[in-house]
């Protein structure tokens, strides 16, 4: 009997999880992963980590599965949050649910889990595994779930085939009608429950109040660039490297419309929290500039500078999960590439070049952030992912 480790996060796609390995007849262990403390940064009300330990233990104890809560808090601030802040005061835009797959859960929870003597992890994620083999020699596919609106191998783009050999996705076939029916049938505490919206297992989290624990507020101008400004003119060259670079702004460009409490609050594409009002459009981020501590926004979601065709990854941040796919220097391939999650996956060339790898799109995207990570596909398995530069 193989036994499995199954990371309940007391919500209901890990509680349907568990309950899918008891019955394809694994030996079942529930591990709830406790990696955070600071309560004042929580939005308490809306995802206490501990109402969801105590429905993870409920749901292990219907299942009658053994149940563990184990604390990682150490662990995820010396490789989650501290990342985050060095990340966003260097003016770039983390993903800390791709680092935490990364990280936390495929690296310090699967060691913790093969410690208790498990053969695989599992988790609720909706993603696939497929497994080939050529030659005695086994490779591990990632495939996006079958339901498309929850499709989250996105989120996976950074673990890599040892990892994945371990991992086991039971409710990556099923769709979340079918999950959430599956739970109420099994009388699951979880089965109504809404799904969670914060950071990986912190729960919601006001993310200035968080910031602010380490970045200081530091007030600043909001400088408007008009749509028709000579800089969106300049003819772009077909050559990926122009094609992958971001605007270049200058105070002088556009005019003052406000004050915001520090570049290093904001991102780019974002449009709440500036609190400037009469404009005919709504105002939304363009660039931040965290050196000189200016934030320049554009009115209207079509506003020229939130648009690039193309975006770098330097080699050093370039991950194949499919490692046998990966491109030499000078070489080039057509994939579909998104670059956040839930986006759909859009027609891109990826080109390796001395220095750099670079996306290039069909259709220009908007607000490529660096920090984020852009995933790469052939059809529904992704191949590799980086870093955006």
């Amino acid at each position: 009997m193989k036994r499995v480790v199954v990371g309940l996060s007391g919500g209901v796609d890990s509680s349907v999880a568990a309950y899918l390995c008891q019955k394809q007849g694994y030996d079942v262990i529930g591990l709830f992963m406790k990696n955070w403390h600071d309560d004042s940064v929580t939005i308490s009300e809306e995802c206490p980590w501990l109402d969801d330990s105590n429905d993870a233990m409920m749901v292990a104890e219907k299942l009658g599965i053994p149940f563990q809560t184990i604390d990682l808090s150490e662990e995820y601030k010396s490789r989650i949050v501290d990342y985050m802040f060095k990340e966003y005061q260097n003016g770039r835009t983390p993903n800390p649910d791709v680092l935490c797959n990364r990280e936390i859960k495929f690296d310090v929870f699967l060691k913790i889990a093969e410690s208790l003597g498990a053969d695989y992890v599992a988790t609720g994620h909706y993603c696939r595994k497929n497994i080939t083999e050529d030659n005695g020699q086994k490779t591990y596919h990632l495939l996006s779930g079958l339901d498309q609106n929850k499709d989250q191998s996105y989120f996976l783009c950074q673990i890599n085939q040892e990892q994945l050999s371990k991992i086991l996705f039971p409710v990556g076939e099923l769709q979340k009608s079918e999950v959430r029916q599956i739970a109420a049938e099994q009388g699951l505490i979880t089965a109504d429950k809404r799904d969670s919206q914060g950071l990986c297992f912190v729960g919601k989290v006001k993310l200035p109040e968080f910031l602010q624990q380490q970045l200081k507020p530091k007030t600043g101008q909001v400088v408007e660039i008009d749509a028709n400004h000579e800089i969106y003119k300049q003819k772009i060259s077909k050559d990926i490297e122009s094609q992958s670079q971001k605007h270049l702004y200058q105070a002088s460009y556009g005019k003052v419309v406000g004050e915001h409490p520090g570049a290093h609050f904001f991102t780019k594409g974002q449009r709440k929290g500036l609190n400037i009002g009469g404009t005919p459009e709504p105002l939304f981020v363009v660039e931040t500039d965290v050196k000189n501590n200016i934030i320049y926004v554009g009115q209207g979601k079509s506003h020229p500078g939130l648009y690039r065709n193309g975006l770098k990854v330097l080699n050093h941040e370039i991950h194949w999960l499919r490692e046998d796919l990966k491109l030499n220097i000078g070489e080039q391939q057509n994939y579909l590439a998104r670059i956040r999650y839930r986006q759909p996956l859009e027609n891109a060339t990826l080109y390796q070049k001395e220095n750099a790898l670079y996306v290039i799109f069909e259709n220009p995207q908007t607000a490529i952030a660096e920090g984020q990570f852009v995933a790469w596909y052939n059809n529904d398995e992704l191949i590799g992912s980086g870093v955006i530069n």
